[in-house]
């Protein structure tokens, strides 16, 4: 048992007081006035509240982005930053009545949670990923003291960035004696159309009396501007315990959640006994209809589309991996601007409040479970496992123990999301699995040369089926574990197909698990989708994890058959870099950490966007390229590279700033049939886009300072783009997508360098310094570079291509407030933020 000491007189100042009337299900936000310190090395029991090194805050909170990358104690798969063991005390009164129950509820802690209350131990949680609670009743006081420990001194237990403690929302849920218990609440639309709508609602009420109680329930359909379109009312008789009820409602004319209109009601469910409201339970839902087909493939709502998604880690750059709504919100804004539509939770369960957005947004959803099974993987190295230190144990060795309670976990809590579409069981598992290998035939095969990206199989069906049941005689069958992952799934959710990202369909098709799985997905396979639609028909098959590059959507809408893709990844993401110092971050991202967008930005934007688009970059004359004179154009020396491009393209450059006469290469990315170039005003010619097999538009062009410019026409729509030489920084441009904040809001401050000319200047960069006043706080600073090991948390940052980001948070902000940007030898900028 912890033994507590003496609180002291701070944090009986701090103290939260909640008040509470007669129950009906009340939710409370219980984010604020946490204290925290990060000690490895002392129990609790040892500390005394007055250790002057208690730090007040508020969750959600990573305290490993807070400090300084680390390359000798650090691991790279983690991105360099350090773990602990950290501490977190809340004091709080709570007036409860004697019919009432309460429950302490996490949305994710990273990792290895133990929890205690007035000293008493009411629980513990291993996987970083998953919501749980627990219920605080029997521990209560008047006043009370919560204590949680996070245990990150497995510094190496994941492929990726994870962040170290509780870094998702926490609530407190007071019940009455008669309640519906959380999650137990699943709203289904079985039957759909543009008419007419069935509404499914299936609950369970807790009933803590000993004897049978006579109910009254109301069902109520709101829409989002809180006007009831449909209503029903019934007499019920709940016994002592817990019973299950359903009820179905009919609505015409439903407004149907899409990608482009994502329309959203709310189910209401109140329970009343003699005329009293004992509980009242708000669901939010979509109405709409999923639809995978093998031959035509994905339909929402009866239309056919294509899956432009993209695959994201849980990190949120500068923020780690505490991200605030704006910031995710600012980052699906992006994703939406290029025309993405789904989001694969790579590769773990998705904060409730990311979902939240995507419900509210239209991206579609896979979320994911696990990224290794019983059978670890090797963070370091990628694959399957190679070594066998405390550090690097993940959770392969519970997932025997607590993989179903995990998995029963996040479908309850998350199926209400009509954003979620897909459950997947498993990331790249067949890696960990000993048999897959050598039945694959593509490791330790001397009979096989070739590149595993472009290469079908070296084995047939059946040699497949041979070597498999050759070298799996004494291992776990992977088909067995899938099958109670599925069986699982679909005990509490049979509305949504189950997928796995495949990393060698060809085994997993043969050895019984892709048998599991309603949709087979492939992972940088697009060269296996003919040869598995010819020879397993009757299997849905999309891409999962894909390259970020032309070649693999090609692929994709030159066959119905395939649903989509998702692209590996949206945002540079933290970690994957073991041994790369200083590399702290993967940069295979269509955008980097900041949200700055790269060249597969501009290139899936111009293939997924039915908006004209155009993008201008530069190369030097030692690039990629070369000037065929005797037909005047620019062409690869490797002419068919761009179908075979992995996850990155050569560097350009966002400047157009060269030495007299040098010779450059232009390069436009563009949907926009023609485009025709100009220099200093001068056409240099029209080009059309069918003229470059890997859709990229390229001028030779002798630079001369001044403007290059370009102009496309698409469906009627003018759109141009232009750079112009720029001279050395003078100036600063400070923008921030907010000017009004509320109490705990966030904004994004982004920072150009400017030269005398008001120009952009991206050739070249300076250290920059934030001065925030009282009331803002700074969440991270960075200027995106995977390579820049800046400390996220400081004051100051060098620029890169000119550019950083802030990330600041109104907190106690009274009045008005200035900030001040400044650098050595540059303009000061400012910007003014005020209090809604």
């Amino acid at each position: 048992m912890i033994q507590f000491k003496k609180i002291s007189p701070l944090l009986i100042a701090s103290l939260l007081v909640v008040h509470l009337g007669y129950c009906q299900n009340e939710i409370i936000n219980f984010n604020k006035d946490w204290n925290f310190i990060l000690d490895e090395y002392k129990e609790f029991s040892e500390l005394d509240y007055q250790n002057p090194n208690w730090e007040k805050l508020n969750v959600p909170h990573d305290w490993s982005v807070s400090l300084p990358f680390d390359s000798a104690g650090g691991e790279g798969c983690t991105g360099y930053l350090p773990g602990g063991i950290g501490w977190y005390t809340k004091e709080f009164e709570l007036d409860t009545k004697a019919d009432q129950k309460v429950y302490l509820y996490f949305d994710g802690v990273y990792n290895h949670s133990e929890y205690w209350l007035n000293g008493q131990k009411i629980g513990n949680h291993v996987y970083g990923y998953t919501p749980h609670f627990f219920n605080i009743t029997p521990y209560l006081k008047n006043n009370n003291q919560l204590v949680v420990k996070v245990d990150r001194t497995r510094i190496a237990d994941s492929r990726w960035y994870t962040g170290s403690g509780i870094y998702r929302d926490v609530k407190l849920i007071v019940q009455s004696d008669l309640s519906i218990p959380i999650w137990a609440t699943f709203v289904t639309t079985p039957s759909v159309s543009k008419d007419k709508a069935a509404i499914n609602i299936d609950y369970q009420i807790s009933n803590d009396n000993k004897k049978t109680r006579n109910l009254e329930v109301e069902y109520k359909i709101i829409d989002s501007s809180n006007k009831i379109v449909q209503s029903a009312s019934e007499k019920l008789k709940a016994k002592s315990g817990t019973s299950s009820f359903g009820h179905q409602l009919s609505l015409t004319n439903p407004k149907l959640w899409g990608v482009d209109e994502p329309n959203l009601y709310t189910a209401r469910v109140t329970i009343k006994e003699k005329g009293i409201v004992k509980h009242i339970e708000n669901t939010r839902f979509g109405i709409r209809s999923i639809r995978f087909d093998v031959n035509k493939g994905f339909f929402l709502n009866d239309e056919n589309m294509k899956i432009k998604g993209v695959c994201i880690h849980h990190d949120g750059g500068a923020v780690g991996a505490a991200v605030p709504k704006e910031v995710w919100r600012r980052r699906l804004e992006l994703l939406k601007e290029m025309g993405c539509n789904a989001i694969r939770m790579a590769h773990n369960p998705s904060s409730d409040e990311l979902l939240d957005l995507c419900d509210e947004m239209g991206f579609l959803v896979q979320d994911e479970f696990f990224d290794e099974w019983q059978y670890p993987k090797d963070k370091r190295q990628n694959k399957w496992d190679r070594h066998d230190d405390y550090e690097s144990r993940g959770y392969g060795d519970y997932f025997n123990e607590l993989a179903e309670t995990d998995l029963k976990h996040t479908v309850l809590a998350h199926r209400n999301h009509p954003s979620i579409f897909q459950w997947s069981i498993g990331n790249e598992i067949e890696w960990t699995f000993p048999s897959n290998r050598p039945a694959s035939g593509f490791f330790d095969n001397i009979d096989w040369t070739g590149a595993y990206f472009w290469s079908p199989t070296p084995f047939s069906r059946e040699r497949i089926r041979a070597e498999y049941a050759k070298h799996s005689v004494n291992e776990i069958k992977v088909r067995d574990v899938a099958k109670n992952l599925e069986d699982w799934t679909k005990t509490y959710d049979t509305t949504r197909p189950i997928i796995a990202n495949c990393i060698l369909p060809s085994v997993s098709l043969e050895n019984g698990y892709a048998d599991a799985l309603d949709i087979v997905g492939f992972s940088y396979r697009r060269v296996m989708y003919d040869y598995a639609h010819k020879l397993y028909p009757n299997k849905v098959i999309m891409g999962t994890e894909n390259l970020p590059q032309w070649h693999e959507w090609k692929a994709i809408m030159e066959r119905d058959f395939v649903s989509g893709t998702f692209l590996w990844t949206g945002f540079d993401h933290m970690g994957e870099v073991n041994g790369r110092w200083p590399s702290k971050s993967s940069p295979v991202g269509l955008m980097d950490q900041a949200g700055f967008p790269k060249q597969g930005y501009h290139m899936y934007r111009s293939l997924w966007s039915d908006e004209p688009y155009l993008n201008i970059s530069t190369q030097h004359k030692d690039s990629i390229y070369y000037l065929e004179k005797q037909v005047g154009l620019v062409k690869d020396k490797r002419p068919e590279a761009w179908d075979k491009r992995y996850w990155y393209r050569n560097a350009r450059n966002e400047h157009w700033n060269y030495s007299q006469d040098e010779e450059v290469y232009v390069e436009i990315i563009s949907n926009c049939p023609e485009v025709e170039l100009f220099l200093n005003g001068k056409s240099l010619g029209k080009k059309t886009l069918d003229q470059f097999p890997d859709r990229t538009y390229k001028w030779y062009v002798p630079f001369q300072e001044g403007t290059i410019s370009a102009v496309g026409m698409k469906d009627g729509q003018k759109v141009s783009y232009q750079i112009t030489s720029s001279g050395t920084p003078a100036g600063i441009q400070a923008t921030i997508d907010k000017s009004s904040l509320k109490d705990g809001e966030v904004a994004h401050l982004i920072i150009q360098l400017l030269d005398a000319n008001g120009n952009a200047v991206r050739h070249s960069n300076k250290r920059i310094e934030f001065e925030l006043p009282k009331g803002l706080s700074n969440l991270g600073v960075d200027n995106g570079h995977y390579r820049s090991t800046q400390t996220y948390s400081a004051s100051s940052v060098v620029t890169d291509k000119g550019r950083a980001l802030m990330v600041i948070r109104a907190e106690d902000l009274k009045g008005d407030a200035e900030i001040k940007v400044k650098g050595n030898g540059l303009k000061t900028a400012s910007v003014k933020i005020s209090v809604k």
